[in-house]
């Protein structure tokens, strides 16, 4: 599983179910069932920022080689979506569509069937995620230095390209043209503006 890191959705989810009050839940969870260790294994990736798909479940509580048995992780699919059924998880949007959904807890308290409740996360292990979550960098905060530093790779690329006609223009008024210079001159501008031409385009 790869995850760049938590969206502010996702992050804002993950508030949210961290803070919600015990859910009642018309399933069994009891400790060393599917469900229950499902929950715990979402709960314990989740309370570091992480959020797992089927796989790296079934990595984390079953071993690699279970991992990679289709039948196996089809069964887990099919648990999870039961689960989503029953609000104890949701599924988050896919980054890339060849990837494996990925799954969010609801809350991490539940009152299950049996009436039983289950806790999935301590106060230490909610505020440590608290502090984790506050530690992320603002989204807006990065897109402006990340405008910036494309902004400023424009405007060197743009003052190359003058550079270098200048320099052309220079040796065309020259008496004795040194074909050397010229070149290099040219190619400079020819590349730069390449760049150039291309960087525009992503940026939009």
């Amino acid at each position: 599983m790869s995850q760049s890191g938590p969206t502010p959705k996702e992050l804002e989810d993950l508030e949210r179910a961290l803070n919600s009050e015990t859910k009642t839940v018309n399933i069994r969870l009891r400790e060393g069932e599917y469900q229950f260790s499902l929950a715990k294994a979402i709960a314990s990736s989740e309370l570091e920022l992480v959020f797992p798909d089927a796989k790296a479940l079934i990595r984390k509580l079953y071993g690699e080689k279970r991992a990679e048995d289709p039948q196996f992780v089809a069964k887990i699919q099919t648990i999870l979506k039961k689960m989503e059924k029953m609000d104890i998880v949701q599924i988050l949007p896919k980054e890339k569509p060849w990837e494996l959904q990925r799954y969010a807890l609801t809350s991490f308290k539940f009152q299950d069937v049996e009436k039983n409740e289950v806790i999935l996360a301590t106060k230490a292990e909610i505020e440590k995620a608290n502090t984790l979550m506050r530690s992320q960098p603002d989204p807006e905060r990065v897109d402006k230095v990340k405008l910036r530093n494309v902004n400023a790779r424009l405007i060197l690329l743009a003052s190359m390209i003058l550079l270098s006609f200048a320099v052309i223009l220079w040796t065309l008024a020259q008496s004795t043209i040194d074909l050397a210079f010229f070149i290099s001159a040219f190619c400079i501008a020819a590349a730069c503006s390449t760049i150039l031409g291309v960087s525009i385009a992503r940026k939009r």
